[in-house]
C-alpha cells in the first residue's frame, strides 16, 4: 500500500505524544511493508532541520517539510473571533505553501491512503479529492473539542472562560465536519471511537492506540531513591493546569522534609509565569531536557497530574514501558486498559494522590511489583508492529 501521511508538525525529535504518536505509527506502517510518505509542517515554534533526521528514520519514511510559521498572531485571532466561525487555532494550519507542496505529492503519485494526523488538516480534504481517489483517514489523537471544554470549565477568570467554550463549539463543529468528510476513522483509545461514532455512527473506524518498540525502553538499573518526576510539553495546557493542581493540592499533603525535592519535572516551553507559580523548595525545574528516556531512568515514580485530556497519555506508556511506578488520575489513565492497583496507582483528590506517592516511596516491594507489572502490561499490550500491521489489514479491506 502506498500510504501519505499528512502531519501539523515535524515529528522529529519525539519528545512529545504526538510527535511519538505519529512517528511510532508512520514506522510501523513501513516495517509493515507499506510505502509511507510524510508531508509536514515545519514550524518555527518546532523546527527541525530536516537534514539533520536519523537515517534509519529517512530509510523507512520520505519526509517532506513546509517551513512556516503558524504562530498566534494577536490582530489575525481578534479578526477571526469577530468575523469567522471557525477557530483560530485550526485557521493557523491553513497555508498556501502547504497546498502547493500538497497538490505536487498528489501529482507525483497515486497513494491508496491519505492519513490527516489530527483535525487542523481539514483545510486540504477539497484539494485531496479533486487530485486523488485515495481514501482519506483521520488519526484522532484526542477529542480536541472535549479538552477545550473542560480547560473552560476550569478556568477560573471569566473572559478567558468565555473565550475558550467559543472555541470548544468551533472545533467541535469542525470536528464534526470533518467527519463528514472523510472515509474512515483511527482513534487513538476505544473510548475516544464511541464519542466519535456518537458524532457519526456510520462511519467505518478502528481503534488503533500508539504503539512501543520495547528495545528502545531497555530495562534498566533500579535507581537507589525512590524520588518523583514528571515529563511532558509546558506549553500545553492540561500539562500546566496539572502541575498547578499538584502545587497547590498534593504537596501539601506530602508530609516528607519541605526542604527536600518532592517533584522533579522538565518540559520544553515553559511560560515564566508557570516557573515563577511553581517556586516551591520541593518543586526542582530541569528545563528542556535532551533525552527523555536518559531523564526518565533517574527516577523511580512518575506523576502525571492531569485534570483535562482525552486520547491516550503516551508519556505514561513511556514510563511504564521503561518500568515506572506510574500515579495519575482517571483522566489520565483515561484510554488505557490498566488495572489500579496492580500495575498503576489512580488518584483524583490531592491527598490520595499524594498518600500514594509516599506509599511507593517508603514501600519498596510496592514499587516493585507496580514497575514490573507496568513493564509486562506495555510489552503484552503495545507492540508497535503489532499494531501497525493491523492497521494495514484495516486499510486494505477500506481501499
Amino acid at each position: 500500500m502506498n500510504i501519505l501521511v499528512l502531519s501539523s508538525k515535524l515529528p522529529y525529535p519525539p519528545k512529545d505524544g504526538g510527535a511519538i504518536a505519529t512517528l511510532n505509527l508512520s514506522m510501523g506502517l513501513s516495517e509493515a511493508g507499506c510505502k509511507v510518505s510524510m508531508l509536514t509542517f515545519n514550524t518555527k515554534k518546532h523546527f527541525f532541520p530536516p537534514e539533520d533526521i536519523p537515517l534509519n528514520i529517512s530509510k523507512l519514511i520520505r519526509i517532506e517539510c513546509v517551513k512556516t510559521d503558524t504562530s498566534l498572531k494577536l490582530f489575525d485571532a481578534l479578526r477571526n473571533l469577530f468575523f469567522s466561525k471557525k477557530p483560530y487555532i485550526s485557521e493557523r494550519f491553513n497555508k498556501k505553501s502547504f497546498s502547493s507542496k500538497l497538490e505536487e505529492l498528489l501529482k507525483e503519485s497515486e497513494y491508496d491512503i491519505i492519513q490527516l494526523e489530527g483535525p487542523y488538516l481539514v483545510h486540504y480534504i477539497p484539494l485531496i479529492r479533486s487530485l486523488s481517489k485515495a481514501k482519506i483517514s483521520i488519526r484522532a489523537h484526542n477529542i480536541e473539542h472535549e479538552i477545550w471544554k473542560q480547560k473552560a470549565k476550569n478556568e477560573t477568570g471569566i473572559l478567558t472562560r468565555l473565550y475558550l467554550a467559543n472555541l470548544a463549539k468551533r472545533i467541535k463543529r469542525l470536528e464534526n465536519e470533518l467527519l463528514d468528510k472523510v472515509d474512515m476513522i483511527v482513534p487513538i483509545s476505544e473510548r475516544d471511537h464511541k464519542v466519535f461514532l456518537g458524532m457519526n455512527p456510520t462511519l467505518p473506524g478502528m481503534t488503533i492506540p500508539t504503539g512501543i518498540n520495547m528495545e528502545d525502553y531497555p530495562a534498566r538499573e533500579k535507581v537507589t531513591e525512590n524520588s518523583v518526576f514528571f515529563l511532558g510539553s509546558l506549553d500545553w495546557l492540561p500539562n500546566q493546569e496539572g502541575l498547578l493542581w499538584f502545587k497547590r493540592k498534593v504537596l501539601p499533603h506530602m508530609t516528607r522534609n519541605k526542604e527536600t525535592p518532592v517533584l522533579h519535572f522538565a518540559g520544553r516551553n515553559a511560560p515564566p509565569e508557570l516557573l515563577e507559580e511553581m517556586k516551591h523548595p520541593s518543586l526542582i525545574y530541569h528545563g528542556e531536557v535532551e533525552d527523555a528516556k536518559a531523564f526518565m531512568a533517574k527516577y523511580n515514580i512518575m506523576a502525571v497530574p492531569l485534570l483535562t485530556g482525552s486520547g491516550i497519555r503516551i508519556k505514561i506508556l513511556e514510563g511504564m514501558a521503561l518500568g515506572k511506578c506510574v500515579v495519575t488520575t482517571s483522566i489520565g489513565a483515561e484510554g488505557i486498559p490498566v488495572t489500579a492497583g496492580e500495575n498503576i496507582l489512580i488518584a483524583n483528590d490531592g491527598a490520595t494522590f499524594a498518600g500514594y506517592l509516599e506509599q511507593l516511596i517508603t514501600d519498596k516491594d510496592l514499587s516493585e511489583l507496580i514497575s514490573t507489572n507496568a513493564r509486562n502490561f506495555i510489552q503484552e499490550n503495545f507492540d508497535n508492529l503489532e499494531i501497525s500491521t493491523s492497521l494495514k489489514e484495516f486499510y486494505k479491506q477500506q481501499s
